[in-house]
């Protein structure tokens, strides 16, 4: 299809769209935001210890800090953010939620007990759940059908710049902060007090959001805006194509989250590597492997589809999930820590390869008016199987399975096998009802 005949099929003149180049500086902004989100969400993985011995709480518990508490918030959140973002002020959304995720990574270091703690990262969540959904939509709308992929690959480059920037730079923080008295709070440990440090910067993010423009909503729909019932109804109609996409991008982030949410730890029990000499390596590694796969791989998908195969958003994640499998059982396996970090950047690179063109494939096929809702619902998804779940599956490998906190390895490169294989099963059985719903989405704009 053409540029001209893209524009049109998206119900838009080439006139239509904002500057090139102020769309850049939303995403920009977009990317900041995002970055903000993954070092708030990311700092705990490189204080584990700390938090085990002052909380006085197991692997288990430290996994559900990591990630089924962020689950939670979709559950309650997560669907209503997104059928508020088809309808209301993206822009005041995103900076609502940047507000409230850095109060509540504030109060982290606030926390007393493991529930107080848990609490708080509950909070934490509003991050995505408020963030990507009105992101994915108003990306949708500053940009033409032939560079929203790629867009929306940048937008996601935040995920690995902030966990990349909070293991550089959590890593040496830790090893400096000291501990404080405060009036009122009290004593506070050095991990407390690197919570406080890196939430309440964020609230500078939230005004600098509400410089963004709201943009026109573009691939509308006839009919109007849709409920949540109709929404789901459009989806159930086209089942296979979005379980399919749902569950094998879940597997591929089970896969990405499961494992990073350890790869420190692990790194610290196998190699005896401190915080302050993982956190620059492996945040470097993830800050720059992760950001040039997912810009990669937004641009493949977009070659793909302009040599004619429309399945190329789901594609890439076929290729990432066939490569990942043997680099994931792999990398805890080796014998000493260099090649290990070896082999975890190929890992870093591949495991990011296909998420910002996972984003762009729901956008691709989805009316403009269920956009924020459809997004709601594959994030709630993803975070609940692949986040939340994933680093508990390690976990609970490595505690119940072989009762030894040295067998992290092991339980790492179980986990990275099994979601690797059902990830590229999954996904080879979307490529057919994608390729059908990229020819349907035509006809109802």
């Amino acid at each position: 299809m053409s540029n001209v005949s893209q524009d049109q099929a998206a119900g838009t003149s080439t006139e239509d769209y904002p500057s090139e180049t102020y769309a850049w500086y939303v995403v920009a902004v977009l990317v900041f935001a995002y970055t903000v989100s993954y070092v708030d969400r990311t700092i705990l993985t490189l204080m584990v210890k700390p938090i085990r011995e002052t909380l006085g709480i197991s692997d288990v518990q430290i996994s559900l800090l990591h990630g089924l508490a962020f689950a939670i918030f979709y559950t309650v959140l997560g669907v209503p953010l997104g059928w508020l973002a088809d309808r209301g002020n993206r822009t005041k959304i995103i900076a609502g939620g940047i507000f409230v995720w850095s109060m509540m990574t504030a109060l982290c270091g606030l926390a007393r007990s493991f529930s107080q703690m848990f609490l708080a990262r509950v909070g934490v969540g509003v991050g995505e759940a408020a963030l990507s959904p009105a992101a994915y939509s108003m990306i949708n709308d500053y940009f033409r059908p032939q560079r929203r992929t790629l867009a929306i690959s940048i937008y996601a480059t935040g995920v690995y710049i902030g966990s990349g920037l909070a293991l550089i730079v959590g890593g040496s923080v830790i090893a400096i902060t000291p501990s404080l008295e405060l009036l009122v709070v009290g004593h506070l440990e050095p991990w407390q007090v690197v919570f406080l440090a890196v939430g309440l910067p964020g609230l500078l993010v939230a005004a600098l959001m509400l410089t963004v423009k709201e943009p026109k909503r573009r691939g509308l729909m006839k009919g109007g805006q849709p409920t949540i019932k109709e929404t789901l109804a459009f989806m159930r109609a086209r089942f296979a194509i979005y379980g399919f996409h749902f569950l094998g991008f879940s597997m591929l982030t089970m896969l990405w989250s499961g494992c990073a949410a350890w790869i420190p730890t692990f790194f610290a029990r196998t190699f005896e590597w401190t915080p302050a000499q993982m956190g620059p390596i492996f945040g470097t590694i993830v800050a720059i492997f992760g950001t040039i796969g997912l810009i990669s791989g937004g641009a493949f998908a977009e070659k793909l589809k302009h040599s004619g195969k429309t399945d190329g958003n789901i594609r890439v994640g076929v290729i990432s999930a066939v490569v990942l499998l043997p680099l994931g059982v792999l990398a805890p396996l080796m014998p000493s820590a260099e090649l290990a970090m070896t082999v975890y950047a190929a890992f870093v690179f591949f495991s990011s390869l296909p998420f910002g063109a996972a984003a762009a494939a729901l956008q691709e096929i989805t009316p403009n008016q269920m956009r924020g809702q459809v997004s709601a619902l594959y994030l709630f998804v993803v975070n609940l199987t692949g986040i939340g779940i994933g680093p508990t599956i390690v976990a609970s490998i490595t505690q119940y399975g072989f009762g030894d906190d040295l067998a992290l390895k092991y339980s790492l490169s179980i986990t990275a096998g099994i979601a690797a294989v059902l990830a590229a099963v999954l996904l080879t059985l979307c490529l057919k009802p994608y390729r059908e719903s990229v020819a349907m989405a035509r006809d109802w704009i």
